[in-house]
């Protein structure tokens, strides 16, 4: 009798376990439509911890999106930029504790062109080249949530610092800009500058030195049109130093004017030149950061503005 009964515990508790399994690999499959891919969508909040949703927030929403292309692996997580679309397969789940699980992800690529279902049958990628991934789960007032996928919530917090040095280094130069430089214009309402950073080397924990491509612009307010009154460019090394926990500019070695420009750029630059002669060179690069930057600048200090115009030429509208 007592064998029977340990007979029927044992089968009870094993159904309990792969029901348990199987509801949390059901949920993780639903949880894989919210792994980012180049964009977080405002529905994925509901679907992941509070503080996982807000780290991704801050990485895909609120930091300045100049030079994104250097960290662009931290905004998709699994597709890459080959066109295709991942096919997710929760193969298990384990549990770590009550609170928490992991799950085992099989991910095939889908192209995004393929429609009907032989066609995506046909475009599944290889056994070979099925990547695994681990997607973390935490159960919060009695919902499984997402809570981390393949530790990327580290290299996020990782990059957000960094991203806010470079940011708080990026506004010591822009201040500079503006106000020691920008004094020498035709003044306007508002000078904000545009920065092109070619190379920067720390040389120590309160020494900076920032090669740069730089320029002034002073604009007036128009409604929503920001119209330029004067500007020019500003080349050089830049120095900077940390004091009472304040990032200052100490000096700034700039190219010459005339026919001592390339020679000047030359000696300054060193090693950087061709990257220098490449950014400075292409006016189309140019515009497109002063475009971004105004766009950061604008929300930064919540500005109406949606428009820029330089004298001349059609307005252009900003961020676009």
């Amino acid at each position: 009798m007592k064998k029977t009964i340990s007979i029927l515990l044992a089968a009870t508790l094993l159904a309990a376990c792969t029901n348990t399994e199987e509801q949390l690999k059901k949920r993780a499959a639903e949880l894989c439509r919210y792994i980012p891919d180049h964009e977080l969508s405002d529905e994925a909040r509901h679907y992941m911890t509070a503080d996982f949703y807000n780290v991704l927030d801050t990485m895909f929403n609120h930091l300045p999106e100049h030079e994104a292309m250097d960290h662009e692996w931290l905004y998709y997580f699994v597709t890459g930029n080959g066109g295709t679309i991942a096919d997710y397969t929760v193969t298990s789940v384990e549990m770590a504790d009550k609170t928490h699980a992991v799950a085992t992800l099989e991910v095939r690529q889908l192209w995004e062109d393929e429609t009907d279902e032989s066609e995506t049958a046909n475009a599944i990628a290889e056994d070979d080249n099925v990547e695994e991934h681990k997607l973390y789960m935490e159960k919060v007032d009695g919902q499984w949530l997402m809570s981390d996928f393949d530790g990327h919530k580290a290299d996020c917090l990782r990059h957000i610092e960094l991203s806010r040095q470079e940011q708080a280094l990026r506004d010591a130069i822009s201040d500079y800009m503006a106000s020691e430089i920008g004094q020498h214009y035709l003044q306007g309402e508002l000078c904000i500058p545009t920065l092109m950073i070619v190379a920067a080397e720390e040389v120590n924990d309160t020494l900076a030195l920032v090669w740069c491509d730089n320029w002034v612009f002073w604009y007036n307010v128009a409604s929503d049109t920001l119209k330029c009154v004067s500007g020019g460019n500003h080349s050089g090394l830049i120095t900077l130093v940390l004091r009472n926990g304040k990032i200052e500019v100490t000096d700034f070695e700039q190219t010459v004017d005339g026919a001592g420009n390339d020679a000047s750029a030359r000696r300054i630059f060193g090693s950087h030149y061709d990257i220098y002669q490449n950014m400075h060179s292409n006016p189309e690069v140019g515009e497109a950061v002063r475009r971004e930057q105004l766009e950061y600048y604008i929300k930064r200090h919540h500005l109406p503005f949606l428009y820029y115009q330089d004298y001349g030429w059609p307005a252009v509208e900003i961020g676009n």
